[in-house]
């Protein structure tokens, strides 16, 4: 099966003499969860900027479906939806008006738009603020509204940086079921998150980013190896022993 995501032999960063990446490869296949770990500073948040078409790498190339961003522009942005760890919404919009932007934006039929709508906002308890202005919002409900338009277009691949960050526990409990849900109808998903007690339920394998370099991958078990530690180890004693020993 042809990768959803490509990344390969990716160098880049803010500077060409002091790169932040360096020769970094990895894919994520449709229907496949992948959490990338690391430190901070350790390149996770330029890695997704790379990803976005933020910024461009100093070397490699990044393909989402085969293709890179220079390919298509505007179909490359609509292949994924992006879940920022803070939220950034236009103060002066509505929640309603927000994924109103995103469904006309993404090209989404009236029709379909109002199918999906009243679920997501039932899911998150949103249901009675979607005439509030974003302003008003709480830094939780403001990250409810940058799942829910995430959510509400059902792109092919979704990267999520550090999502539970503001979120109570049963909003928690619903992004993890909808991740889950769209994975099983195909769709990839790319997540960085510091919780790794959580995401280690859910993910199907690990990128672990050190120094802009990437020194393990694969699933709870091939982590384990790589670290020489016994089955049964947590993800968070496996990782702490992977990059401070690298």
């Amino acid at each position: 099966m042809k990768p959803m995501l490509e990344v390969e032999g990716v160098t880049g960063g803010y500077s060409r003499i002091q790169p932040v990446l360096h020769n970094l490869s990895f894919h994520v296949q449709p229907g496949e969860m992948v959490g990338l770990i690391g430190l901070n500073g350790a390149g996770k948040s330029t890695t997704i900027k790379h990803i976005l078409g933020l910024m461009l790498p100093h070397q490699g190339e990044i393909r989402l479906k085969g293709q890179p961003l220079a390919a298509s522009q505007e179909q490359y942005r609509k292949t994924f939806a992006y879940v920022p760890e803070s939220p950034l919404l236009y103060e002066e919009l509505t929640v309603r008006e927000h994924l109103e932007l995103t469904a006309r934006a993404y090209g989404l039929e009236r029709d379909v738009y109002e199918q999906r709508l009243d679920p997501l906002l039932k899911q998150f308890q949103m249901e009675t603020l979607t005439d509030r202005l974003s302003s008003h919002l709480s830094k939780g409900m403001r990250q409810k509204v940058m799942i829910l338009c995430a959510f509400l277009v059902q792109p092919e691949l979704y990267i999520i940086d550090e999502p539970f960050l503001g979120l109570d526990p049963l909003s928690m409990r619903s992004l993890l079921e909808l991740m889950v849900s769209v994975k099983q109808s195909g769709a990839s998903i790319l997540i960085s998150s510091h919780i790794l007690a959580t995401i280690e339920r859910y993910c199907d394998r690990f990128l672990v980013l050190h120094h802009g370099k990437l020194i393990a991958s694969g699933g709870v078990d091939a982590l384990r190896d790589a670290a020489g530690m016994p089955n049964g180890t947590a993800l968070d004693d496996v990782f702490c022993e992977l990059v401070t020993r690298s």
